[in-house]
């Protein structure tokens, strides 16, 4: 559905991305994750229109995205950085986009005079004037509305409460499961998208690092937490050099001591990992849960 491929953008002589490589597959939700100017934001606007690549190719359902615009208005876009038009109320800005995406039979009037009410945003307000919460809220309101194919989020949750987050959520998660809506989030917020996305790709220095299901990946990094049976010295086998060497052959990613017990992020099968660890005789092994912003971290450090 989604398919960047080679992406590369340059500005100034800075290179936002090289080479970057992205795929989303129909109806599901990817989450994009990444340090700051690792080149999440280049991406999106890429896959809005808003750029033209230098080198690459950037698709959806197989078609070249940039300057092409009946393929634009299928997409809904919902940047970090907002913008409406000067002196616009919520009214003014809603009869503007019914027009637009009304001749294409795409307007869902029904479903905006629902999320409005929700939200409680007034028609006859300036946008301008309403606060960057409830600016997000209208963005999601006229996005949604659209009955977008595609809908790319650029850091999304800032600015919404709870509630609000969860109609919104709620709302494109029904959307995928019915219309078959593909979601693309780029968002610091990796607890929220730890309990929605299908998927996760983790870009490094505008490289795609890390492309995979998120039970996959899940699935090939672990955190386990071992105790062994202290020496002869009251200790766990440092004076013999042991705990340098004791976990060879294991990837870890990141190693800690807490009194007599280790905890350890390491990347490999479940059975691989047990199985040599189990070998080593511990007093204690447990597997404790990792969540998607522990595998960013480790992955990021390692």
């Amino acid at each position: 559905m989604i398919r960047i491929e080679n992406l590369t953008k340059a500005f100034d002589g800075f290179t936002a991305l090289d080479g970057l490589d992205l795929h989303v597959r129909q109806g599901s939700i990817y989450g994009m994750v990444g340090v700051n100017g690792a080149g999440k934001t280049t991406a999106i606007k890429h896959l809005a229109g808003v750029y033209r690549q230098d080198a690459g190719e950037v698709r959806i359902d197989d078609t070249p995205v940039y300057d092409n615009a009946a393929l634009k208005a299928r997409v809904g876009y919902i940047p970090d950085e907002l913008y409406f038009f000067p002196f616009y109320t919520m009214g003014m800005q809603h009869g503007f986009l019914r027009r637009v995406y009304g001749e294409r039979g795409k307007w869902n009037d029904e479903r905006y005079e629902k999320m409005r009410g929700l939200m409680g945003l007034d028609e006859k307000r300036r946008l301008g004037k309403f606060s960057k919460g409830m600016q997000k809220q209208a963005a999601f309101v006229f996005a949604m509305s659209a009955m977008p194919d595609v809908l790319l989020l650029d850091e999304p949750i800032d600015g919404l409460d709870p509630i609000v987050r969860k109609v919104v959520f709620d709302l494109i998660i029904e959307d995928v499961a019915q219309r078959g809506l593909t979601v693309l989030i780029s968002s610091h917020n990796l607890k929220e998208m730890d309990g929605i996305c299908d998927s996760v790709g983790i870009i490094k220095a505008g490289r795609m690092g890390i492309e995979r299901d998120l039970d996959d990946l899940k699935a090939d990094v672990h955190k386990v937490q071992v105790a062994f049976a202290q020496d002869t010295e009251g200790d766990t086998g440092e004076a013999c050099g042991q705990p340098n060497h004791r976990f060879d052959g294991l990837d870890i990613l990141h190693r800690e001591k807490r009194g007599g017990v280790e905890l350890l992020v390491v990347r490999g099968t479940h059975g691989e990992v047990e199985a040599k660890i189990k070998a080593m005789n511990p007093l204690l092994y447990d597997h404790l849960p990792l969540t998607l912003e522990e595998v960013f971290v480790y992955e990021n450090l390692h």
